[in-house]
């Protein structure tokens, strides 16, 4: 399985990543992955640039033409690198009209842990996905929102006031991050980003952290990560010059 996961991870960046990088991002320990590689590169899988990692033409070979990556294809292997790098459940999330779907999810390896199905629709105010995708929305197109939808409360902590919530999705317009605590499920918090290619949110990835462990310290390095896998994702996304 740890060759298909290398395989997708560099797929998922056509314009090349470094050894460490794969190491990191799928904790492979550097003494396996480089057997692993060069395995790769010998059988055309991979090639390889100096340093860096490309698909290499066997994938070509293998490939339809006539089959294009869907995005949940093109995002499974950032939403499993935050899964591996923090043990965390990642997800990568849609809107789906008013409510926020999740169509790629990796649930964490810990006995405390958030989890959630491909498929599950949830309401996009109180999920830090939602959030995320809520701040990128035109005036106009929030104000056809909030005059449709209900902001209905799960928990104590649940925002169900207008005025509070476009204050906080002001402030996640200015730095990007939907930040939730228990406001859908008690004793879980979260963290999103979203994913804007060619000026329109396509989706975003968002990690769910137990209250427990949602230090200073683990909030900063789940921010930084979730930067990463959308910078990886954008950069991916832009036509080759």
């Amino acid at each position: 399985m740890r060759t298909i996961d290398i395989i997708e991870y560099v797929v998922a960046r056509p314009a090349g990543v470094v050894a460490q990088e794969i190491a990191a991002g799928l904790a492979i320990p550097v003494s396996s992955l480089s057997y692993l590689l060069a395995t790769l590169v010998e059988r055309h899988y991979l090639a390889r640039e100096g340093r860096r990692y490309l698909p290499g033409p066997a994938l070509e070979r293998l490939a339809s033409p006539r089959v294009a990556m869907s995005l949940a294809d093109k995002v499974r292997p950032l939403v499993k690198s935050l899964r591996l790098q923090i043990n965390e459940t990642a997800s990568f999330f849609v809107r789906d009209g008013w409510l926020l779907e999740a169509i790629v999810t990796e649930t964490a390896e810990q006995s405390l842990r958030y989890s959630i199905s491909v498929g599950t629709r949830s309401p996009l105010h109180c999920l830090a996905a939602g959030k995320a995708l809520l701040a990128h929305l035109s005036d106009a197109e929030l104000d056809a929102y909030f005059a449709q939808t209900p902001l209905e409360r799960f928990t104590p902590s649940s925002i169900v006031d207008v005025a509070q919530l476009r204050a906080e999705l002001a402030e996640i317009r200015a730095t990007g991050i939907g930040r939730t605590r228990e406001e859908y499920t008690p004793g879980i918090c979260g963290l999103g980003i979203a994913v804007v290619i060619d000026g329109e949110a396509v989706g975003a990835f968002a990690l769910a952290i137990p209250v427990p462990r949602f230090t200073a310290e683990v909030e900063g390095r789940t921010i930084a990560k979730l930067e990463q896998a959308v910078s990886l994702f954008a950069a991916a996304e832009m036509p080759a010059v």
